[in-house]
């Protein structure tokens, strides 16, 4: 029973900041939608920062499988790390909290989201730098410092995705998969 309700919590407060925003959000907003006294709420966690960063780590977990999905043992590192980053970035844009966030954290700047979104970034880094050392280990790619080599992919993938549709036509994933190639694995020399 006192799981189920912490599950309501961080359902609603979940719901509440994919509507409003963290910033807008309340305690008492969440109370109602959960169908709990605030003072429940308090029970399981110590204030709307501590509730936010239990649903980041939820969404860390989510993200992580939803990227293992993606990804087939039977083809090369190249292929495997285009295919899992190009799932992690299209959950984060299609998720509606951490579309919602990311616009807070570019509008209002609430440094409580931009630090739980750092969370995530460096949850995902972790992760791609996990993979890299694989790859390095079976002798798919050349040793490398994978923690900044798994930065600048992401970021890579990031411009490519959300900032490039700024100004211009939205990139096919397959163009993407052929830039990120050239760029990370086979690089510009000749």
């Amino acid at each position: 029973m006192l799981m189920d309700r912490k599950r309501q919590i961080i359902e609603a407060a979940a719901q509440s900041f994919s509507q409003f925003g963290y910033k807008a959000t309340t305690m008492e907003q969440i109370a109602k939608l959960a169908n709990v006294g605030k003072g429940t709420i308090y029970t399981f966690f110590k204030n709307k920062e501590d509730l936010l960063d239990e649903i980041i780590s939820c969404l860390m977990v989510e993200i992580k499988e939803a990227a293992e999905q993606a990804m087939d043992p039977d083809l090369p590192f190249s292929e495997n790390v285009h295919r899992a980053l190009y799932r992690i970035l299209e959950f984060r844009q299609r998720h509606q909290l951490t579309a919602k966030l990311l616009q807070e954290v570019r509008s209002i700047g609430t440094s409580a989201v931009h630090e739980v979104l750092k969370k995530l970034d460096r949850a995902i880094i972790d992760f791609i730098r996990e993979k890299i050392d694989m790859a390095i280990q079976k002798g798919e790619i050349r040793p490398c410092d994978s923690e900044i080599t798994a930065f600048l992919m992401l970021k890579a993938y990031i411009a490519l995705i959300v900032d490039w549709e700024t100004d211009h036509e939205p990139l096919p994933k397959e163009k993407i998969a052929e830039l990120f190639e050239l760029y990370f694995l086979k690089g510009l020399s000749n």
